[in-house]
């Protein structure tokens, strides 16, 4: 088992590959939010961890108030650490992240830690499978490492093929890590009860081995 809250300890670093990638993270979702139209903001993270992402960009956020969110995560340390830091409006679930029903659909969707710590097919199964996840117009923030064999180009193919534009890629040199970020311009899909991913969890630091 990997120990998910001392990995946590590298955001602690400001020139860590995690905490670089952090800035970009917070920064896409305090974009998608300030563009979000007036009245209630849902969003949603899957194996959000302590939240950082989340309510690093909330903090910045003007309409904070508007924002309605669900953290998934399973550590239950983490789990504590992100509760101690709600805010109004965000509840934190200890649950199992990979499946549709810990979620609703969200005007907000972030992917961050997951494409990397999954087998290549579940990356698919769950892009294709993050429209019942989305409201309409809906934009999706994503993270994996770009170590060889690199996988993100396949993923923004599939993330075209399921309907959705993009709107950034972030990536920086002597960093593996990648940010992604796409707008739903399909429709969403009707709402099922499907599993999107088993998680295996390979913790990295985003400099000198692979990151999610």
């Amino acid at each position: 088992m990997k120990n998910w809250v001392e990995w946590h300890a590298a955001y602690d670093d400001p020139s860590s590959g995690l905490t670089r990638r952090l800035a970009h993270v917070r920064r896409r979702v305090l974009t998608a939010l300030r563009q979000a139209p007036s009245g209630e903001i849902r969003l949603i993270s899957m194996c959000a961890g302590q939240g950082l992402d989340v309510f690093g960009a909330l903090a910045e956020f003007d309409r904070a108030a508007d924002v309605v969110g669900r953290l998934v995560e399973l550590d239950p340390a983490n789990v504590a650490a992100a509760r101690a830091q709600a805010v109004p409006g965000i509840e934190v679930v200890e649950g199992d992240a990979s499946v549709t029903s810990a979620y609703y659909p969200a005007d907000v969707v972030l992917a961050c830690g997951v494409f990397g710590n999954v087998p290549d097919e579940d990356v698919h199964r769950t892009v294709s499978l993050l429209p019942m996840l989305c409201r309409e117009g809906a934009t999706v923030v994503w993270t994996r490492h770009h170590e060889a064999p690199d996988l993100t180009p396949t993923i923004r193919e599939w993330f075209a093929e399921a309907g959705f534009e993009e709107l950034g890629f972030d990536t920086e040199p002597g960093y593996w890590y990648s940010v992604g970020t796409h707008r739903l311009v399909g429709k969403p899909l009707p709402f099922e009860d499907r599993k999107m991913f088993e998680f295996l969890g390979q913790p990295f630091d985003g400099r000198r081995s692979p990151t999610s």
